[in-house]
């Protein structure tokens, strides 16, 4: 199979059998890698393209190629590539765990009609809702699919969630254009904000996102694991992540040389573009500036404290209230 890196941000269930990833140690695939562009930030089509034919002359034809990413700023080329995958019977999936509410609202890439035979998701990320997961394809597949769900890989398909996902998919439907257009601007905001406060941040040439994520190359400021550690005392999450370079600087993912960001839950709280510019601010004044987390911290708080109530829903209501159940007799 073909898929992308962990360093250029591929999921650890892409990675191979010496990593523990799950294609390579639980199903005993071989992994290749796409050819990635490290200023771009994305796929690179024609040396992916050489790449490929290359495998095929030694007998090594990927049987899956594998679109989407844990890092995941930029839609992939699917239908740059779908036509010359196919010419060689390699199946197209793409992977739209984390932007699958951007595919909901419109405003990341259509992958189906791109060419992907299957798109496999979580229903708990961009999509707001409880936790899940979900696979979408083409009635032609849907025995194959089934098959190989249940019983092979699934017993129960949870259905205490369903009704939390119909409402979220309704969500998605009337609010969802909306939602994951404020979200992109959030996070293309939040990106130029921490440029302009001294960071280094990732796919700058490419507009630096086009997605909910934002990756910063902090490995100047003492790695990853130590800055996600110092941002949580300021009561900011994030996670440390690997980009690309770090293994030929000697990194592990204990201590990687990236941060990533994600601004859905605080877009989905109401927050729009001056306030990543707040949150930006408040990352410079911890990292650069070497400001007090306790001071950051309090004020982080006071800031939050703005923003309790979930936005783009049915029904807008207190994020942290909580409902009793109604008395009622047992019949």
């Amino acid at each position: 199979m073909l898929a992308l890196s962990i360093p250029n941000g591929g999921h650890i269930s892409y990675g191979k059998l010496e990593l523990g990833g799950t294609a390579g140690a639980v199903r005993g695939l071989d992994v290749q890698y796409f050819s990635f562009d490290e200023e771009m930030m994305n796929i690179d089509v024609d040396s992916t393209k050489l790449k490929v034919e290359k495998l095929a002359k030694s007998n090594k034809t990927p049987k899956l190629a594998i679109f989407g990413a844990s890092v995941f700023l930029f839609p992939h080329p699917v239908k740059e590539l779908e036509s010359f995958f196919k010419s060689y019977g390699t199946v197209v999936m793409y992977d739209s765990a984390h932007v699958l509410g951007l595919i909901a609202g419109n405003r990341f890439q259509d992958p189906l009609r791109e060419g992907a035979e299957v798109v496999t998701g979580s229903t708990h990320k961009t999509l707001p809702g409880p936790q899940g997961g979900i696979v979408l394809s083409w009635a032609r597949y849907a025995d194959q699919l089934k098959k190989a769900a249940f019983p092979s890989n699934l017993s129960n398909h949870h259905l205490h969630s369903v009704a939390g996902k119909a409402v979220v998919f309704n969500e998605m439907l009337a609010y969802g254009k909306d939602y994951a257009s404020q979200i992109i601007e959030n996070a293309h905001e939040f990106a130029v904000q921490l440029a302009a406060n001294g960071f280094k941040v990732l796919g700058e040439k490419a507009g630096y996102t086009k997605s909910h994520q934002v990756i910063i190359d902090i490995s100047e400021y003492g790695g990853g694991g130590k800055l996600e550690k110092l941002l949580e005392q300021a009561n900011i999450i994030v996670n440390r992540n690997m980009i690309h370079d770090d293994i030929k600087a000697g990194r592990h993912f204990d201590n990687p040389g990236g941060l990533r960001f994600g601004v859905q839950e605080l877009t989905r709280l109401g927050m729009v573009k001056e306030d990543m510019r707040i949150i930006a601010d408040y990352i410079r004044d911890l990292i650069i500036k070497h400001k007090d987390p306790s001071i950051i911290a309090n004020e982080v708080r006071q800031m939050r404290n703005r923003f309790r109530t979930v936005k783009y829903t049915f029904d807008e209501q207190g994020a942290y209230s909580y409902y009793k159940l109604r008395n009622s007799s047992i019949v």
